[in-house]
């Protein structure tokens, strides 16, 4: 008999661990056994697919994670879209690979491939495909006997809309399709259950407003507000008795703050902060979808000390010179209690007309055995003109 929740090999079983704060899921948390040796002191927000709220490219994850507010670019689906109404360049690709948890196995990634198109000057659409790669995973049955490998593997794909309202505010609606293949299709033998790929499908929606032209002191600089509410919609299953997890449902609200230190704004900096807050309810998973957004903002055991400390926040920095070439440094904060995230980024970027390249690098403020410790990422920008070039010929 083939015994699912036994026969995850030492490596699932220690990422299933890691819960979200380290980017993994309890496979199906049916047996309370998986869950044991958790601190049961600490509650941080369990959801499905996890994958979907995971920073990826190098600009952004140089800052601390920040990218609500920042200037528009190829990886604004992921962030948010409605900043693509303002982007300068007509058209625009990201493709970023991001080799995960190195400290502790050698076979997980993650890539996504990210783009968009402006057309006229008041709309853009954007779109982002992103893939998780789980490594290999060993399956046995409950003697412990080895009878297959898998490589669990989730990918989602989004399509945006962005448009502007005014010269200054912008908003963009986002559909997505997430399909998570964590087990194959494994029968259990004597339970009546088979597991299953999760599917589901979500929504974003997503505000910009900017000030271009801000006066700040003797320099000019400009002023960015940001709102993205992200992964909003139905529960996702992984087996066929009905039981479902929730997306990872997040809100994110920033600022981002730009000067030109000379008078050519040959040098500039930015200054960006971030703050995230998980629609998903504490305690109480059985929830609907709508209750849950609700219940979120006030279902903590410890009241609204708790509900704070479930608020994640970013901030980074950003310094361009020539708009060619740039350096970056953030710190990304979460609770103690809510999965005890906390670490420094450094980065850098070059930049020309038709080509960028961004690397970052994760700094845990603890460092001891940190899963996230050497986090490392790199992201190739293309920039494209759709405009056709008049060439004139000249003869006798």
């Amino acid at each position: 008999m083939f015994n699912f929740q036994s026969s995850l090999s030492h490596k699932s079983l220690l990422l299933s661990l890691l819960c979200f704060g380290s980017v993994y899921q309890t496979l199906i948390a049916q047996n309370s056994s998986v869950l044991s040796l958790q601190d049961t002191t600490k509650r941080p927000i369990i959801t499905a697919v996890p994958f979907l709220n995971i920073a990826l490219d190098s600009r952004a994850t140089g800052m601390g994670d920040v990218g609500v507010a920042t200037s528009p670019d190829a990886n604004a689906v992921f962030w948010n879209a409605a900043k693509l109404a303002f982007a300068e360049e007509k058209v625009s690709a990201s493709l970023t690979y991001n080799p995960w948890l190195r400290g502790l196995v050698g076979d997980m990634f993650l890539t996504s491939l990210s783009g968009y198109i402006k057309r006229k000057d008041r709309e853009a659409f954007g779109a982002e495909i992103r893939y998780f790669n789980l490594g290999s995973v060993d399956f046995r049955d409950k003697d412990g006997v080895k009878i297959l490998d898998f490589t669990p593997r989730e990918y989602a794909i989004a399509l945006s809309y962005a448009r502007k309202l005014s010269p200054r505010f912008s908003m963009a609606v986002t559909g997505r399709f997430i399909n998570s293949n964590l087990t194959g299709d494994v029968y259990q033998s004597g339970t009546g259950q088979d597991a299953k790929p999760g599917r589901s499908g979500s929504a974003d929606v997503g505000f910009f407003y900017t000030i271009p032209e801000l006066k700040l002191g003797k320099n000019t600089g400009s002023l960015n507000i940001g709102a993205n509410i992200s992964n909003i919609g139905g529960k996702i299953s992984y087996i066929n008795s009905g039981t479902a997890d929730f997306l990872p449902g997040n809100m994110r609200l920033g600022a981002a703050l730009t000067m030109h230190l000379d008078p050519k704004q040959m040098n500039q900096i930015t200054f960006a902060l971030d703050a995230n807050k998980l629609l998903v309810p504490t305690v109480n998973p059985s929830q609907g979808l709508i209750s849950g957004i609700t219940s979120s903002f006030g279902d903590a055991p410890d009241g609204f000390s708790e509900e704070v400390e479930e608020i994640i926040v970013c901030g980074g920095v950003e310094y361009t010179y020539n708009k060619m070439f740039s350096a970056r440094a953030g710190y990304f904060n979460e609770s103690k209690r809510k999965g005890n995230r906390k670490y420094f980024t450094v980065g850098a970027g070059f930049r020309t007309k038709q080509i960028g390249f961004d690397v970052s690098y994760l700094i845990p403020q603890a460092t001891r055995n940190n899963a996230l410790d050497g986090t490392i990422r790199f992201t190739l920008i293309g920039y494209f003109s759709t405009e056709k070039k008049t060439v004139k010929i000249e003869g006798d």
